[in-house]
């Protein structure tokens, strides 16, 4: 049986990839061959799927994967997903934030003058929750690209967006103003395969626990 106990797993590509396949080397998964093939997505000789971590709680939900790694923010985005979120891995942390412009805040006095601010963000639900949750008003606008961009074309006053260590903001001529949380990567389970599987599910959510206290 392989080191996944023949269950599917969803690895998330971009920022969280080279990581996540390192923990999966530790687990006893040799992903050599997903390293060696950048532009493949599917490795049905290891139970491996790789996606954008947006899409990890899709593939989970419908049971096309038992296990993944995706983002606590991305769960948040997504609160109605039914998964099981088994394990905080530690790693990958970034923080999600309200940022501005540098100088004077400008949302103050577009609360101020009009009682609501423009806030771009690619985090809809995030975003329209934290506003709700500190009582003021906002007109969310979704951006799909580099989001910094909307409050240097004027068409927002206010960012929400992710990020690690601030360089791009800085980069941007922008600031945080307002912290929303902090994220990191997540073991999630299917329900059904965790209970089907529980054995091997709560195994290796054991071992990737014990993985992330010693790092």
């Amino acid at each position: 049986m392989s080191a996944l106990g023949g269950l599917s797993f969803a690895v998330p590509r971009g920022a969280m990839f080279s990581d996540t396949l390192d923990i999966l080397d530790a687990l006893g998964v040799d992903t050599t061959v997903i390293r060696e093939n950048d532009r493949r997505l599917y490795f049905p000789e290891l139970g491996i799927i790789t996606m954008r971590p947006s899409d990890v709680p899709i593939y989970v939900e419908s049971g096309a994967a038992a296990l993944g790694i995706t983002g606590k923010d991305v769960l948040l985005e997504q609160p109605g997903r039914r998964v099981l979120e088994l394990a905080d891995l530690k790693y990958a942390g970034a923080r999600m934030i309200l940022a501005t412009l540098d100088g004077v805040d400008p949302t103050i006095e577009q609360q101020r003058r009009l009682g609501r601010v423009r806030v771009a963000t690619k985090y809809i639900h995030t975003a329209t929750e934290y506003f709700q949750a500190t009582g003021r008003q906002a007109e969310i606008v979704e951006v799909k690209g580099s989001v910094e961009l909307a409050p240097l074309t004027g068409m927002v006053e206010a960012i929400v967006d992710l990020t690690a260590t601030g360089n791009t903001l800085k980069a941007n001529g922008l600031v945080e103003r307002e912290e929303i949380f902090v994220t990191t990567a997540r073991l999630i389970a299917n329900p059904v395969a965790s209970s089907l599987s529980a054995q091997v599910v709560d195994d290796v959510a054991r071992r990737l626990r014990e993985l992330a206290d010693r790092a």
